[in-house]
Order: structure tokens, then C-alpha cells, then sequence
């Protein structure tokens, strides 16, 4: 059946304020099951994790629901879920981790593509050991990530390449896959920057050739949490500084305290919403995950569409590759990006301007931006482009 627009918006109460969101690629709106999971749990009697009375046995259940419910949405395996606060701070932590086994001559990869989240960590990690970082550049026409260069960055010292799913200042995909195989040929790990391909793609951490893939639940509908997947073989032999007598097994012994389990259920309740996007969708939750994305991908190309061809003679787009997510970036000839920016957000349509911590691809100045998201309606493209005209 077609993309059911009116009843997905149905479930994200905010939209009433009647605001045009086109700020998702900052954090999406979340959906009222997400909200009445996070309520719900705040109003149970739930302690710390243990087993000897119910209130801790529920927040082991919760914890373990939401490890479930991030394999599902991504393709890993429950025991491989470690959550944190932010991707920010677990990609730090991973960093520090893989870093104190690195030695002066080895070499890391990252691209000037990426959020920051994915470069500086790796970069201090780097100078930390006297490793060398080398850096894949983008195709300043194009928008594209060239695989090819690969080839030529990765070599018998690379310890680690560190590439993005899918871009938050442009949108372009790379074809990670390729990035990953030459990576692995050479004996490197792969930590893919999942945040913003999860919010818009169907997600295989296999099939992409992630070693580690990060992903933000409140970029996909969820709360402010976080989470890096790996195999649990990748994780078994990584020692993080830790408490003595915090856990010593994997995933646990990379969650520094008590984990938020309000946020936790909040997680579980987001995927399960995702899978509902395409209503026809059958089999088990992954299935459903899958086929919901794809329906909110088919239907967001429509509006990325709808916009591309809008924005022409208003505005300059930057470009992106064909392959790509429908995150838009561009200048209003003869206005800086903060004054576009808020031009729109005082008539109630809201764009993020600036780096968006992008801070590699933007060193040449700042843009606005227009992240849609599944939420998103024809209507509200075109109330951007008429404010825009």
C-alpha cells in the first residue's frame, strides 16, 4: 500500500504545534509510544539490575530488551550492544580503548566527510600512540566520498579506518562495503559513523562490513541514548579503563555506571515504532524494521525530490552524491547561513545552520540545512521553498 503519511504523523504528538521539522538530522521528534515507555518506567518500581526482588529483575529485562531491539533495527547480535550517552562519547571510548594497543608507525584513516564525532576521537588517539592519521578527501564536485583512494591510504601499518554510513552536512552514502573490504584485506578494523544512515536506510552492520557501527536513538524517533555495535568476539579482547568491581564480561564492562533504564525502554519502544511504518509488514521484528525502512525511504525521496527541484533559482545547493540520504545543505545568495536560518525559524520552519559539526567539509564557511524526515509532508517542502522564494 502506499506510504500512510497522515498515520505516521499520528504518532508524534509535537507536530500539532504546528512547526515544519526540517531539523532531524539534529534530532527527530519523538513518538508517543517512546514517550509513554520512558513515563511508564519512571512511574514502576525499577532498582539496579540484580535478581533476588522484581523491581531489579525489570531493569535487567529492560536492558536486555534494548540491547534486542538495537540488533534488530541494525543487524547485530544482542550481546554486541553497549550503550552510552551519546555516539560522541563511545566513539571516544572505543578510541581510547583500540588506541593504548596502537605504537609510533601504525596508521588510522579518517575522512574529512565525517562529523567530527568520527575524526577527532581517532586523531587524538592517534597522537596519543605516535601513530600517523591519514585522510580520504571528498569530491568537492560531486559530493562523493571516492572509494578508489582508498587503495592507496590503507596499508600494512593501518589499524583503523573510520568512515560515516551516510553524511549529516550533504547526505551522500559512501559504499562502505568497498572501503571495508580493502580495510579488512589489510588487517584494519572498520568503525562506521551509523547516526545519521540509520535514521533513513535500512541497516546490515554485516553486509556493510562494520567492525563497529555506532547509532543515536534520538535521531530515529527515540530518546537522547546511544549505542556501538560490534561482534562480541571483536569486544572480548578490549580492555577499558574500568571500575574494579564493575563487570568484567562484555557488553557490560563498557557501561561506566547504572544505565538509564527509563531511556533504555524508551529505545526498545522506538524500534518497535519503526516497524510499524510499513503496516503490511509481516515476520519477526527485524523483518518488519527492514521493510518500514525501506517504505520511509522510498516515500522521503519523493519529498528530497520535491525539494531538489524547488530549490532551483533559490537557492545553491551543495552537491552530494546520487546515492544519498535526503539531508540538503545550501546558500541563499546574498545571506549568511544563521540569518536564513532564523528568517525561516521566526515563520515556524526549522533548519539547522552552520557546520553541524561537520567541521572537516565546512572549513570554507557554513551552510543551511534541510533534513527531512519520515514525519515530513509535500505541504511543508513547499512552505519551505515559498519562504525561500
Amino acid at each position: 500500500m502506499a506510504y500512510d503519511i497522515d498515520r505516521v504523523r499520528a504518532a508524534y504528538p509535537a507536530l500539532a504545534e504546528g512547526f515544519a521539522h526540517f531539523d532531524g538530522a539534529g534530532g527527530t521528534l519523538v513518538a508517543a509510544p517512546v514517550a509513554e515507555a520512558v513515563a511508564g518506567t519512571l512511574r514502576t518500581a525499577v532498582s539496579n539490575r540484580g535478581t533476588a526482588f522484581e523491581p531489579a529483575r525489570r531493569s535487567g529485562a529492560i536492558v536486555a530488551a534494548a540491547r534486542q531491539a538495537v540488533a534488530d533495527l541494525v543487524g547485530g547480535t544482542a550481546d554486541g550492544v553497549v550503550f552510552g550517552p551519546s555516539a560522541t562519547a563511545l566513539t571516544y571510548l572505543v578510541a581510547r580503548t583500540l588506541g593504548a594497543g596502537w605504537q609510533p608507525g601504525d596508521e588510522v584513516v579518517v575522512s574529512r566527510l565525517d562529523h567530527d564525532a568520527n575524526v577527532r576521537p581517532w586523531i587524538q588517539a592517534a597522537a596519543a600512540a605516535g601513530a600517523t592519521v591519514r585522510w580520504a578527501e571528498f569530491d568537492p564536485v560531486t559530493g562523493d566520498l571516492p572509494a578508489g583512494q582508498y587503495a592507496e591510504l590503507i596499508g600494512a601499518r593501518t589499524k583503523l579506518v573510520a568512515v560515516t554510513g551516510a553524511s549529516n552536512a550533504i547526505g551522500t552514502v559512501p559504499r562502505v562495503r568497498e572501503i571495508a573490504d580493502r580495510a579488512h584485506a589489510a588487517g584494519a578494523r572498520v568503525y562506521v559513523d551509523g547516526v545519521h544512515a540509520t535514521a533513513h536506510l535500512p541497516v546490515d552492520v554485516v553486509a556493510l562490513g562494520a567492525d563497529f557501527y555506532t547509532t543515536s536513538a534520538y535521531k530515529w524517533a527515540g530518546p537522547h541514548i546511544a549505542a556501538v555495535v560490534a561482534d562480541p568476539a571483536t569486544w572480548e579482547p578490549l580492555a577499558p579503563a574500568k571500575l574494579i568491581p564493575s563487570p568484567d564480561y562484555a557488553p557490560d564492562r563498557f557501561e561506566f555506571g547504572t544505565l538509564s533504564f527509563e531511556l533504555l525502554a524508551g529505545v526498545t519502544a522506538a524500534v518497535d515504532h519503526l516497524a510499524t511504518l510499513d503496516p503490511d509488514a509481516s515476520g519477526d521484528r527485524r523483518a518488519r524494521v527492514l521493510a518500514g525502512m525501506s517504505a520511509a525511504a522510498a516515500y522521503e525521496k519523493t519529498l528530497l525530490d520535491r525539494l531538489l527541484k524547488g530549490l532551483a533559482g533559490v537557492a545553491v545547493p551543495l552537491p552530494a552524491s546520487e546515492q544519498r540520504c535526503p539531508t540538503v545543505s545550501f546558500r541563499v545568495d546574498g545571506q549568511a547561513p544563521g540569518e536564513t536560518a532564523r528568517a525561516l525559524g521566526d515563520r515556524g520552519v526549522c533548519v539547522s545552520s552552520g557546520d553541524y559539526y561537520a567541521y572537516e567539509y565546512f572549513r570554507g564557511g557554513g551552510a543551511v540545512r534541510a533534513s527531512i524526515s519520515h514525519y515530513n509532508t509535500a505541504a511543508e517542502v513547499d512552505r519551505l521553498l515559498e519562504l525561500l522564494g
